[in-house]
């Protein structure tokens, strides 16, 4: 059977960790896509064997081009790219009278921009493969907004147009694009949010409990799979409702 390669941008993280050991055990060599944190990364290379599954840290800086080119052609080599996971992203949140333009550049600069680049430079080889799955990790703020959050939901807001616009492109190449959108998921990233915050975020889902990285894995995996060859241009919120 030839590799079968999965990317995951971010994904020494919560919610990239659980996706790469999800996308492993689903039998993809799984490239773990980290921006400066070489040792996160390791560590979830080293998780893999528990779910039987194999892969390598592999420095990606989706805000360097020649990072991106760098990653999809180290997955070339392994063998076809089958699935990109556009995961990475920061939240700087403020007030929009406290948000200076530089912190909103940098926002859009990862989140989305990010996403673009990853995303293009992984559509030529799924091409060649004449198939593949591309998954963006949006944000339940991106159909709701939150106070707070305008760099954060405009970033993920035109991360869902721009995967509506790429499945539209690509659909009759056997390629799918798809969006995620979690609602408050206890990461390190949320950990740096106060009490009250947390509190306030976890009430706006019915469940009134955090997802799971888990959860959210599972959705990814889910849309990576052949059982998802179907469905392409859609957003999965992973929420526990608070989107409604």
């Amino acid at each position: 059977m030839s590799t079968t390669v999965a990317i995951v941008s971010g994904g020494s993280g919560g919610i990239g960790a659980a996706t790469c050991r999800a996308l492993a055990a689903a039998g993809h060599h799984v490239l773990v896509g980290y921006g400066g944190n070489a040792a996160a990364a390791e560590q979830v290379v080293a998780s893999l064997a528990e779910v039987d599954g194999v892969g390598e840290a592999c420095h990606l800086d989706v805000t360097d081009e020649d990072s991106v080119t760098a990653a999809v052609a180290r997955a070339t080599e392994l063998g076809a790219l089958a699935v990109v996971v556009n995961n990475a992203g920061i939240a700087d949140d403020d007030l929009l009278l406290r948000l200076d333009a530089a912190r909103f550049d940098r926002t859009v600069e990862v989140n989305l921009r990010g996403a673009f680049l990853l995303s293009k430079a992984a559509v030529r080889p799924m091409l060649r493969n004449r198939g593949g799955r591309i998954i963006n990790v949006a944000s339940v703020v991106a159909l709701r907004g939150n106070t707070g959050q305008t760099a954060y939901a405009a970033s993920k807001a035109g991360l869902i147009g721009f995967s509506k616009s790429l499945a539209r492109e690509v659909a009759r190449k056997a390629i799918t694009v798809n969006v995620v959108a979690p609602g408050f998921v206890d990461t390190a990233m949320t950990e740096q949010l106060d009490a009250a915050a947390r509190e306030a975020l976890t009430a706006m889902a019915p469940t009134n409990k955090p997802v799971l990285a888990e959860e959210v894995a599972a959705a990814i995996a889910f849309l990576a799979s052949p059982a998802a060859a179907s469905i392409t241009g859609a957003v999965l919120p992973v929420d526990g409702g608070a989107g409604m």
